[in-house]
Formats: structure tokens, sequence, C-alpha cells
């Protein structure tokens, strides 16, 4: 969830600066609860993790992908998710 937005200019480039901040943490806490009542598992599908859209977004301007690009988008979480980097946005923890 956004909490804070800054804007700055900076004068010695000559850019508008927006800075966002966010609070993570009742996103944290969705897929702990999900983790311990075991709901990420329903036969043989798997509910491998919940990303905040902020996150996405940074981590498709990390790859310099678009939005639209779906495929894309599906192997820069599948990476980020299995690296264990982001091991608090996942549920499940298996392979996939």
């Amino acid at each position: 969830m956004k909490t804070k937005e800054q804007v700055h200019f900076d004068n010695k480039n000559g850019k508008i600066i927006v800075e966002s901040t966010h609070d993570n943490q009742m996103y944290l806490d969705r897929v702990e609860d999900i983790r311990k009542t075991g709901h990420g598992m329903t036969g043989e599908n798997r509910f491998v993790g919940s990303i905040p859209i902020h996150i996405m977004k940074e981590w498709c301007k990390e790859a310099g992908i678009k939005w639209s690009d779906m495929n894309a988008r599906k192997e820069i979480v599948r990476k980020k998710l299995l690296s264990g980097d982001f091991d608090k946005l996942r549920v499940w923890k298996g392979t996939f």
C-alpha cells in the first residue's frame, strides 16, 4: 500500500523525481496467513506467491520489459521467487 509520495526537482539535471514509499506488511501478513492455513494447495493447483503490483512494476522496469509482455513477466516472477531473495512473498515452497 502506498503510504507517501514526494516530488522533487533536481536542479542539477533538470529532472522531476517522484519518490513513492510503500508499506508491504499487509501483503507479507496475507502470504503468511495463507501459508499457515494451507489454502495455497488445492488438488494439483499451487498458489506460489503473492506479489504487490508496485514490486512487479519495478521488476519489469529493471528487466526492461513491457507490462503487456505476459510471457516475460511470468519468467521474471519465476526467477525472482525461486532466487530465494523474495521468500516472504512465497506461499508454496516447491519449484515451478
